[in-house]
Protein backbone atom coordinates (compact mmCIF):
# COMPACT_ATOMS: atom_id res chain seq x y z
CA UNK A 1 0.00 0.00 0.00
CA UNK A 2 2.94 2.32 0.60
CA UNK A 3 3.52 2.72 -3.15
CA UNK A 4 0.11 4.31 -3.59
CA UNK A 5 0.87 7.37 -1.48
CA UNK A 6 3.71 9.86 -1.57
CA UNK A 7 2.60 12.02 1.40
CA UNK A 8 2.79 10.48 4.85
CA UNK A 9 2.91 13.49 7.18
CA UNK A 10 0.61 13.88 10.17
CA UNK A 11 -0.30 16.99 12.18
CA UNK A 12 2.45 18.23 14.49
CA UNK A 13 1.78 17.95 18.22
CA UNK A 14 1.26 21.70 18.66
CA UNK A 15 -1.20 21.86 15.76
CA UNK A 16 -3.05 18.82 17.05
CA UNK A 17 -3.38 20.48 20.46
CA UNK A 18 -4.68 23.68 18.88
CA UNK A 19 -7.17 21.63 16.85
CA UNK A 20 -8.47 19.94 20.01
CA UNK A 21 -8.97 23.37 21.57
CA UNK A 22 -10.69 24.77 18.49
CA UNK A 23 -13.20 21.94 18.20
CA UNK A 24 -13.93 21.25 21.89
CA UNK A 25 -17.27 22.45 23.26
CA UNK A 26 -16.59 21.66 26.89
CA UNK A 27 -13.74 21.81 29.36
CA UNK A 28 -13.06 20.69 32.91
CA UNK A 29 -11.35 23.03 35.37
CA UNK A 30 -9.54 21.65 38.40
CA UNK A 31 -8.32 24.05 41.09
CA UNK A 32 -7.98 24.17 44.84
CA UNK A 33 -11.74 24.41 45.20
CA UNK A 34 -12.33 21.13 43.37
CA UNK A 35 -13.32 20.25 39.83
CA UNK A 36 -16.06 21.68 37.63
CA UNK A 37 -17.09 20.93 34.06
CA UNK A 38 -18.35 23.67 31.76
CA UNK A 39 -19.93 23.78 28.32
CA UNK A 40 -19.49 26.64 25.88
CA UNK A 41 -17.51 28.91 28.21
CA UNK A 42 -14.14 29.04 26.47
CA UNK A 43 -12.67 30.67 23.40
CA UNK A 44 -9.09 30.66 22.15
CA UNK A 45 -6.98 33.72 21.42
CA UNK A 46 -4.64 33.83 18.44
CA UNK A 47 -1.66 33.09 20.67
CA UNK A 48 -3.33 30.01 22.12
CA UNK A 49 -4.43 31.52 25.43
CA UNK A 50 -7.69 30.05 26.64
CA UNK A 51 -10.27 32.67 27.60
CA UNK A 52 -13.08 31.59 29.90
CA UNK A 53 -16.31 33.23 30.97
CA UNK A 54 -17.18 31.21 34.03
CA UNK A 55 -20.48 31.51 35.89
CA UNK A 56 -20.51 34.07 38.68
CA UNK A 57 -21.16 31.35 41.26
CA UNK A 58 -18.10 29.30 40.25
CA UNK A 59 -15.98 28.69 43.34
CA UNK A 60 -13.08 27.57 41.17
CA UNK A 61 -12.81 30.93 39.49
CA UNK A 62 -12.43 32.72 42.81
CA UNK A 63 -9.91 30.17 44.08
CA UNK A 64 -7.81 30.39 40.92
CA UNK A 65 -7.75 34.19 40.83
CA UNK A 66 -6.73 34.41 44.48
CA UNK A 67 -3.78 32.06 43.98
CA UNK A 68 -0.30 33.64 43.69
CA UNK A 69 0.14 35.04 40.20
CA UNK A 70 2.53 33.12 38.01
CA UNK A 71 2.26 29.92 40.04
CA UNK A 72 0.32 27.00 38.55
CA UNK A 73 -3.03 27.04 40.28
CA UNK A 74 -5.37 25.26 37.90
CA UNK A 75 -5.55 22.54 35.28
CA UNK A 76 -7.80 22.66 32.22
CA UNK A 77 -8.80 19.44 30.49
CA UNK A 78 -10.23 19.15 26.99
CA UNK A 79 -11.42 15.92 25.37
CA UNK A 80 -11.24 15.17 21.66
CA UNK A 81 -14.34 13.04 21.04
CA UNK A 82 -14.91 11.14 17.82
CA UNK A 83 -18.08 12.44 16.12
CA UNK A 84 -18.94 8.99 14.75
CA UNK A 85 -20.03 6.35 17.31
CA UNK A 86 -17.09 3.98 17.79
CA UNK A 87 -15.52 2.14 20.66
CA UNK A 88 -13.42 4.36 22.90
CA UNK A 89 -14.68 7.62 21.41
CA UNK A 90 -12.12 9.74 23.25
CA UNK A 91 -9.44 10.16 20.60
CA UNK A 92 -7.21 12.38 22.73
CA UNK A 93 -7.10 14.51 25.86
CA UNK A 94 -5.34 17.83 26.32
CA UNK A 95 -4.26 18.97 29.79
CA UNK A 96 -3.07 22.53 30.38
CA UNK A 97 -1.59 23.61 33.72
CA UNK A 98 -1.24 27.29 34.54
CA UNK A 99 -2.82 30.29 36.22
CA UNK A 100 -5.73 32.67 35.64
CA UNK A 101 -5.70 36.42 35.29
CA UNK A 102 -8.83 38.57 35.15
CA UNK A 103 -9.12 40.49 31.88
CA UNK A 104 -12.23 42.61 31.29
CA UNK A 105 -15.21 40.25 31.19
CA UNK A 106 -13.28 36.98 31.12
CA UNK A 107 -10.45 35.01 32.68
CA UNK A 108 -7.30 34.50 30.65
CA UNK A 109 -5.48 31.25 31.30
CA UNK A 110 -1.69 31.48 31.13
CA UNK A 111 -0.31 28.03 30.38
CA UNK A 112 2.90 26.82 32.00
CA UNK A 113 2.70 23.21 30.78
CA UNK A 114 0.56 21.33 28.26
CA UNK A 115 0.32 17.59 27.64
CA UNK A 116 -1.49 15.82 24.80
CA UNK A 117 -2.37 12.15 25.22
CA UNK A 118 -3.75 9.90 22.50
CA UNK A 119 -3.62 6.19 21.67
CA UNK A 120 0.15 6.37 21.12
CA UNK A 121 0.92 7.91 24.51
CA UNK A 122 1.45 11.30 26.16
CA UNK A 123 3.56 14.09 24.67
CA UNK A 124 4.55 17.40 26.23
CA UNK A 125 3.52 20.26 23.94
CA UNK A 126 6.18 22.86 23.20
CA UNK A 127 4.59 26.12 24.37
CA UNK A 128 6.45 28.30 21.87
CA UNK A 129 5.25 26.11 19.01
CA UNK A 130 1.77 26.03 20.53
CA UNK A 131 1.60 29.84 20.60
CA UNK A 132 2.23 30.19 16.87
CA UNK A 133 0.46 27.03 15.66
CA UNK A 134 -2.91 27.16 13.93
CA UNK A 135 -5.68 24.57 14.14
CA UNK A 136 -5.95 22.12 11.27
CA UNK A 137 -7.98 23.86 8.52
CA UNK A 138 -10.53 21.01 8.62
CA UNK A 139 -10.89 20.89 12.42
CA UNK A 140 -14.16 22.80 12.69
CA UNK A 141 -15.74 20.94 9.76
CA UNK A 142 -14.48 17.48 10.76
CA UNK A 143 -17.53 16.40 12.77
CA UNK A 144 -19.96 17.13 9.93
CA UNK A 145 -17.64 15.60 7.34
CA UNK A 146 -17.20 12.33 9.22
CA UNK A 147 -20.84 11.88 10.20
CA UNK A 148 -21.90 12.52 6.60
CA UNK A 149 -19.34 10.01 5.34
CA UNK A 150 -20.49 7.36 7.84
CA UNK A 151 -24.24 7.93 7.43
CA UNK A 152 -24.58 8.65 3.71
CA UNK A 153 -21.56 6.99 2.15
CA UNK A 154 -20.98 3.73 3.98
CA UNK A 155 -20.29 2.16 0.59
CA UNK A 156 -17.37 4.56 0.12
CA UNK A 157 -15.99 3.66 3.55
CA UNK A 158 -16.16 -0.01 2.63
CA UNK A 159 -14.43 0.67 -0.66
CA UNK A 160 -11.62 2.49 1.16
CA UNK A 161 -10.87 -0.68 3.13
CA UNK A 162 -9.37 -2.02 -0.10
CA UNK A 163 -6.41 0.26 0.64
CA UNK A 164 -5.87 -1.41 4.02
CA UNK A 165 -3.43 -4.30 4.38
CA UNK A 166 -5.41 -7.60 4.57
CA UNK A 167 -3.90 -8.56 7.94
CA UNK A 168 -5.26 -5.35 9.47
CA UNK A 169 -8.77 -6.39 8.42
CA UNK A 170 -8.58 -9.90 9.84
CA UNK A 171 -11.63 -10.47 12.04
CA UNK A 172 -13.08 -7.03 11.28
CA UNK A 173 -16.79 -6.67 12.07
CA UNK A 174 -17.13 -2.93 11.42
CA UNK A 175 -15.11 -0.11 9.90
CA UNK A 176 -15.92 3.54 10.62
CA UNK A 177 -14.27 6.86 9.77
CA UNK A 178 -12.52 7.99 12.95
CA UNK A 179 -10.71 11.21 12.02
CA UNK A 180 -9.75 13.43 9.13
CA UNK A 181 -7.21 16.24 8.88
CA UNK A 182 -5.40 18.00 6.09
CA UNK A 183 -2.93 15.12 5.83
CA UNK A 184 -5.21 12.08 5.71
CA UNK A 185 -8.19 9.99 6.80
CA UNK A 186 -8.12 7.56 9.73
CA UNK A 187 -10.37 4.49 9.85
CA UNK A 188 -11.32 2.63 13.04
CA UNK A 189 -11.37 -1.13 12.46
CA UNK A 190 -13.44 -2.91 15.10
CA UNK A 191 -13.18 -6.62 15.83
CA UNK A 192 -15.17 -8.81 18.21
CA UNK A 193 -12.90 -8.11 21.16
CA UNK A 194 -10.52 -5.38 20.00
CA UNK A 195 -10.03 -2.53 17.59
CA UNK A 196 -7.28 -0.74 15.69
CA UNK A 197 -6.79 2.35 13.57
CA UNK A 198 -5.43 2.65 10.04
CA UNK A 199 -4.40 5.92 8.45
CA UNK A 200 -4.86 6.60 4.73
CA UNK A 201 -2.62 9.57 3.87
CA UNK A 202 -3.54 11.99 1.10
CA UNK A 203 -1.10 12.44 -1.78
CA UNK A 204 -0.74 16.07 -0.66
CA UNK A 205 -2.26 18.18 2.15
CA UNK A 206 -5.79 19.56 1.84
CA UNK A 207 -6.18 23.15 3.02
CA UNK A 208 -9.93 23.55 2.40
CA UNK A 209 -13.06 21.54 1.67
CA UNK A 210 -12.58 21.76 -2.08
CA UNK A 211 -9.12 20.23 -1.82
CA UNK A 212 -10.40 17.61 0.61
CA UNK A 213 -13.02 16.52 -1.94
CA UNK A 214 -10.28 16.04 -4.52
CA UNK A 215 -8.06 14.12 -2.09
CA UNK A 216 -10.92 11.79 -1.15
CA UNK A 217 -11.69 11.24 -4.83
CA UNK A 218 -8.08 10.18 -5.39
CA UNK A 219 -8.29 7.67 -2.52
CA UNK A 220 -11.55 6.24 -3.81
CA UNK A 221 -10.14 5.95 -7.33
CA UNK A 222 -7.13 4.08 -5.96
CA UNK A 223 -9.45 1.82 -3.96
CA UNK A 224 -11.58 1.07 -7.02
CA UNK A 225 -8.49 -0.26 -8.79
CA UNK A 226 -7.80 -2.66 -5.95
CA UNK A 227 -9.55 -5.98 -5.45
CA UNK A 228 -11.86 -6.54 -2.47
CA UNK A 229 -9.96 -7.98 0.54
CA UNK A 230 -10.66 -11.65 1.24
CA UNK A 231 -11.58 -10.90 4.84
CA UNK A 232 -14.45 -8.67 3.78
CA UNK A 233 -15.54 -11.13 1.15
CA UNK A 234 -15.93 -13.79 3.82
CA UNK A 235 -17.88 -11.39 5.99
CA UNK A 236 -20.20 -10.58 3.08
CA UNK A 237 -20.75 -14.27 2.39
CA UNK A 238 -21.60 -14.98 6.03
CA UNK A 239 -23.88 -11.93 6.29
CA UNK A 240 -25.68 -12.58 3.02
CA UNK A 241 -26.15 -16.22 3.88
Amino acid sequence: MGDRHSWTAAPATAQRARSVLAAAWSCAVTAEGGREEFIGVHTVAEDGRVLLRLPDDSTLAAAAICAPRGEPSAVLEFADVAPVPVRNRIRARLWMAGWFAAEESHLAFHTTRAVLRDATGAVVVDLDEFAVAEPDPLALAEAQLLTHLADAHSDAVERLTRLVEPESLHGAVRVQPLAVDRHGLTLRIERAGSHGDVRLPFHRPADDLGQLTERMHVLLTQASRTGCPRTLQRQHTERDG
